[in-house]
């Protein structure tokens, strides 16, 4: 016997909730056919990187700039539609964002 088959000998009346399929993301983002731009500035003498060009909800967008901080251990922010990151990754940013089935094109330098 295993453990639903033991809960129900103990609980008979009890109806349980139906099973959650796992194969579907819930938090998956929107693709978008135009590609992202990826940008290298120097602000104040420091360099960043700057993406932009995404036509998706600011929320997805906020949660990939998360993700991205995150993966590449660095400081940024989500300012105006535009994930501003400290130094330059910009050819590590593209692999990612590729490897999530986005397309990418480089700006600058």
């Amino acid at each position: 016997m295993d453990l639903k088959d033991q809960l129900k000998n103990l609980f008979p009346e009890h109806v349980s909730e139906p099973e959650k399929d796992d194969t579907v993301e819930d938090n998956s983002i929107w693709l978008q056919d135009d590609p992202i731009l990826c940008k290298y500035e120097k602000r104040k003498g420091k360099p960043i990187t700057i993406i932009d060009g995404y036509n998706g909800s600011d929320a997805d967008f906020k949660q990939l700039a998360k993700e991205l901080k995150t993966t590449l251990s660095v400081g940024g922010s989500f300012k105006d539609g535009k994930i501003i990151l400290q130094g330059d990754y910009r050819d590590k940013i593209m692999a990612i964002l590729k490897t999530k089935g986005f397309n990418v094109k480089r700006v600058g330098g």
